[in-house]
């Protein structure tokens, strides 16, 4: 089959997002299909800049978009994947193909209105987007005529509480990918060492991780804490909290995951969760909000330790809980390195085609 993914933008930095569809089509091309990912500079739902500063900031990243194409260093591509970067994701600018994936809300709005020649049309929902667009405006394209893969079970929910038929959504966990994100320093012997994912978008909630982690801090004044994210380190970060940026893979696997005892993820919301469920893969103990976006393999006292959102004082309590109780570590890190061994790419991939040939 001739597959087509649209994504919003161009691939600067790492997003979650857009690895999800990267791993889908690296998997789907090794199983002879033909996949382009289409990469858009621009989309008619952007903003407009407001102030000098952001004025020149848009029109900066206009012409870099312009003149460049970015070397994709943070996640491997088979060659055999095509790559396209258009002004606009109008249907000109796309493929003909079989099937086509709307992967943002923006790209809904664009897919919608492809003629048939584009091919049959479904939406890749990987979180529930009002903090990135107007709400009725983000609602209207889940009720789109085309087919909906949903990455979490609490999005399924939301879709029927929006109004969409059950049929024509499909519920496919991501993967993970096992054999880079694994074990290999044993779980009962590793330091009283917390990593975090640091972002400054705000619902990222890593104001609400430093917080909760000042407060352990006073308990357990030896803890060490490791943080890593795409932006530079932020001037106001403790001194005692090391920073990576941009972390190779290796880095990312054998120094933090594999180097920390526990994973703190203080999101106000998460579609899926990915560097939680990595972290878990490699054997940290998972101390979480409970976003929904984890519920998939995040089961309170069993696989992970999780607390409401915006609650800091929560986060510090069930970090306190496994830095006094080793067991208690060991058990939920062994509980959720196992249960997290289910969600495979082969799996989803599987899914995602008997979904797209379905009917």
């Amino acid at each position: 089959m001739r597959i087509t993914f649209i994504l919003p933008g161009y691939p600067w930095r790492p997003v979650g997002g857009y690895r999800v569809v990267y791993e889908y089509a690296n998997h789907l091309v090794a199983k002879g299909h033909d996949v382009t990912v289409v990469h858009p500079r621009k989309m008619r739902q952007t903003p407009r800049p407001v102030g000098l500063y952001q004025v020149f900031r848009t029109a900066a990243k206009r012409g870099r978009d312009f003149l460049l194409r970015p070397k994709l260093e943070w996640q491997w591509l088979d060659p055999r994947v095509k790559m396209v970067y258009v002004r606009e994701p109008i249907a000109q600018y796309v493929p003909d193909g079989d099937v086509v994936f709307a992967t943002a809300w923006q790209t809904a709005e664009y897919v919608a209105k492809y003629p048939l020649s584009k091919g049959r049309k479904f939406y890749l929902i990987q979180a529930y987007e009002i903090w990135g667009g107007p709400k009725a405006q983000v609602d209207a394209t889940w009720r789109f005529p085309m087919k909906k893969v949903v990455i979490a079970k609490w999005l399924f929910e939301k879709g029927l509480e929006l109004g969409v038929p059950a049929e024509e959504m499909r519920h496919i966990p991501n993967g993970i990918d096992l054999k880079k994100f694994h074990i290999t320093t044993d779980i009962t012997n590793r330091p009283r060492r917390v990593s975090m994912l640091y972002s400054n978008t705000e619902w990222k909630g890593s104001v609400d991780g430093i917080r909760a982690l000042e407060v352990v801090k006073k308990e357990f004044p030896e803890l060490r804490t490791v943080f890593f994210g795409t932006p530079s380190r932020p001037a106001s970060l403790p001194d005692w909290i090391e920073y990576y940026k941009n972390p190779p893979q290796e880095t990312l696997v054998e120094e933090i995951y594999n180097g920390s005892s526990i994973f703190l993820c203080p999101s106000w919301t998460e579609g899926w969760g990915l560097p939680g469920a990595e972290a878990m893969a490699c054997g940290c103990a998972l101390v979480s909000t409970d976003t929904g976006g984890v519920h998939d393999y995040a089961i309170h006292n069993e696989t992970a330790l999780l607390s409401p959102p915006r609650d800091p004082q929560a986060l510090a309590e069930n970090l306190c809980r496994l830095l006094n109780d080793d067991i208690l570590r060991v058990r939920l890190a062994e509980a959720g390195c196992a249960n997290i061994q289910y969600f495979t790419w082969d799996r989803a991939t599987e899914a995602l085609l008997e979904f797209i040939t379905s009917g």
